[in-house]
């Protein structure tokens, strides 16, 4: 069976500063470079990266969305015109764990899916290995050649196995933190925190709106934007985040009402399905 691979590297990295991402270095090689390697060594015969060109020496095509930017749903229907095998890998390249994960994922799909991915309780629909015809179908039903569109927008019709794995391998790098700890330092703050901005930007919020401390539950809403991201578009996270509060605010707005709010955005988030 042939396969190809799609890398995604073209993302802003705006929690890293817009640093760019694949080409942070871990055990010695860039993410980028490791990607390739991971799908080359199972048998990919073409690589198409879909990013500007971050590695003149590496031996892949390049491909980027129109407009930049447009999200990975746009970057995979972008890199898909380059594909010719019967199967493809879909990988973003910010995995430090990457010859690990994509090791699980089967050398063949089987006859009853149109794809496989990593399944650390939640679907990593960007560890995946799929049909090539699958991927075009659902591709060509989105609008905006799947601008801004969630992964589950585009994969959630079809028949994807699930291939359980331990979250160790399949935490990417979001933050500087994350890349501290890839290298095998020590983690300062939880992964979920944002930047150092967001806290100064919550403080000036609770002064100028006579807010106290822990009103503004600044993890709880990047997690509950990164779930409505994933599992129904980019967005659609705000516009959440701002029904979340509008919830809890109406049923007293004590703490214990804004994680229910939040709990129930969630819920709703990872068991949409984008008809």
């Amino acid at each position: 069976m042939s396969v190809d691979a799609i890398l995604l590297a073209g993302g802003r990295a705006s929690r890293v500063d817009g640093a760019t991402k694949p080409l942070f270095e871990v055990n010695g090689t860039t993410l980028l470079r490791a990607a390739a390697d991971a799908v080359r060594a199972h048998g990919a015969q073409r690589i198409i990266v879909a990013s500007p060109v971050l590695d003149a020496d590496l031996d892949v095509e390049w491909v980027r969305e129109d407009p930049p930017f447009g999200g990975p749903v746009a970057a995979i229907g972008a890199a898909l015109t380059r594909v010719a095998a019967e199967e493809v890998f879909v990988l973003a390249c910010d995995l430090p764990t990457v010859r690990a994960a994509v090791g699980l994922l089967p050398d063949e799909l089987a006859s009853d899916v149109d794809g496989a991915c990593l399944d650390d309780g939640r679907r990593q629909w960007l560890i995946g290995r799929y049909r090539s015809a699958a991927l075009r179908a659902a591709a060509s039903g989105l609008p905006d050649g799947g601008r801004d569109a969630s992964m589950r927008a585009l994969l959630g019709g079809l028949r994807v196995r699930a291939i359980e794995a331990d979250a160790a391998l399949t935490r990417d790098i979001d933050t500087w933190d994350d890349l501290r700890v890839a290298r095998g330092g020590a983690m300062t703050d939880s992964r979920t925190l944002p930047p150092e901005a967001l806290n100064d930007w919550s403080a000036a919020l609770a002064e100028r709106f006579g807010l106290a401390e822990g009103d503004i539950p600044i993890s709880l809403i990047l997690d509950l934007a990164r779930d409505v991201a994933n599992g129904v578009a980019r967005p659609a996270a705000p516009l959440s985040a701002f029904v979340a509060g509008l919830v809890a605010g109406r049923a007293g707005g004590s703490s214990t009402d804004t994680e229910a709010a939040v709990a129930a955005v969630v819920e709703m988030a990872r068991g949409w399905k984008n008809d």
